[in-house]
C-alpha cells in the first residue's frame, strides 16, 4: 500500500462565516488536487472558528460553582465557567488539570476549550456543537466541487491514559466508517482474530498530525491511498462505554 499525506498550507486566518470547504480545496489545489477516495483531515480549531464557536473571556461571569472549582484547580474562574457549560460532568480534577466529559461524550482536558492559535487576548474556542454534522457539511461541500466521493475527519489533540504526549484523534467523521472490524479474520499464522477492531479514523488523525503539527498554520491535510468503507457512522462509535472504561 502506498499512502500519501500532504499538509494544506497557506490557509488564511479563519473567521466566523468563512467557507471552509473552499479554503480547503484551494489549499489542496496547490499541492495535490482532490480526487475520488481522498480523505480530508481538518483541525477542530478552524472548524470552530468558521462556525463562530468563540468566546471572549471578559464577557463571562463565573458562577459560584465555577469559583469553587477554579480555586481547587488553580484556574481562571471565567475559563472554568466555560468548561462547566461545555461539560456533562467533571471526571478528575487536580494539579491544575480539569478532566471532564463533554456534552458530546468526549473525555478530555478542559472540555476542549482552548486559547492556542486564537488571535486576540482573552479569546478561546469551543469544540463544534456537533462535530459529525460539521464533518458532513464540509464533505458535501467538497464533493459538490470535486464530483467524487470523499471522507472528512475533524480532529483534536488529546492526552491519553497511561501514555505521555498528545496525539490527534477523530472527534467528527463523515463519509467513512471510523472503525475497521477484523474480528473473525485469520492472522498471518491462520489463527482467528477475536478482539481486533482498528480505529481507522484515529489512525488517520494521528498520521495527519505529522504534517499538520500544532504550529505553522497547517490546519488540515489530505490523505490519499487509504482504502475505506464509505459510510455515515457517527464518531460516537469510537467512544468506549463508561461501564467498560476502567479509567472512569
Amino acid at each position: 500500500m502506498h499512502v500519501e499525506i500532504r499538509g494544506l498550507e497557506g490557509i488564511p486566518e479563519v473567521r466566523s462565516g468563512d467557507d471552509l470547504a473552499s479554503l480547503l480545496l484551494a489549499a489542496a489545489g496547490r499541492v495535490m488536487p482532490a480526487g475520488a477516495g481522498d480523505i480530508f483531515v481538518v483541525a477542530q480549531k478552524v472548524v470552530s472558528k468558521a462556525e463562530g464557536a468563540v468566546v471572549h473571556l471578559p464577557s463571562v461571569s463565573p458562577s459560584p460553582e465555577a469559583l469553587r472549582v477554579a480555586a481547587l484547580a488553580g484556574k481562571d474562574p471565567r475559563l472554568v465557567e466555560i468548561v462547566l457549560r461545555e461539560s456533562r460532568r467533571i471526571v478528575r480534577m487536580g494539579r491544575g488539570v480539569l478532566i471532564v466529559e463533554t456534552h458530546h461524550g468526549l473525555v478530555c482536558a478542559n472540555a476542549g476549550v482552548d486559547a492556542s492559535n486564537v488571535p486576540g487576548d482573552g479569546v478561546v474556542t469551543l469544540l463544534p456543537r456537533d462535530p459529525d454534522s460539521s464533518a458532513r457539511s464540509i464533505r458535501l461541500a467538497l464533493e459538490s466541487e470535486v464530483g467524487a466521493p470523499l471522507g472528512v475527519i475533524v480532529t483534536d489533540s488529546f492526552n491519553r491514559p497511561w501514555r505521555l504526549g498528545i496525539t490527534n484523534v477523530a472527534i467528527g467523521v463523515s463519509g467513512l466508517a471510523p472503525l475497521r472490524d477484523e474480528r473473525g479474520a485469520p492472522d498471518d499464522q491462520g489463527r482467528t482474530l477475536h478482539t481486533t477492531v482498528v480505529s481507522l479514523a484515529d489512525g488517520l488523525a494521528a498520521a495527519a498530525q505529522l504534517v499538520m503539527g500544532e504550529r505553522g498554520r497547517t490546519p488540515a491535510a489530505i490523505v490519499r491511498g487509504v482504502p475505506f468503507e464509505p459510510a455515515e457512522v457517527a464518531s460516537g462509535a469510537l467512544m468506549r462505554a463508561r461501564e467498560r472504561d476502567l479509567f472512569q
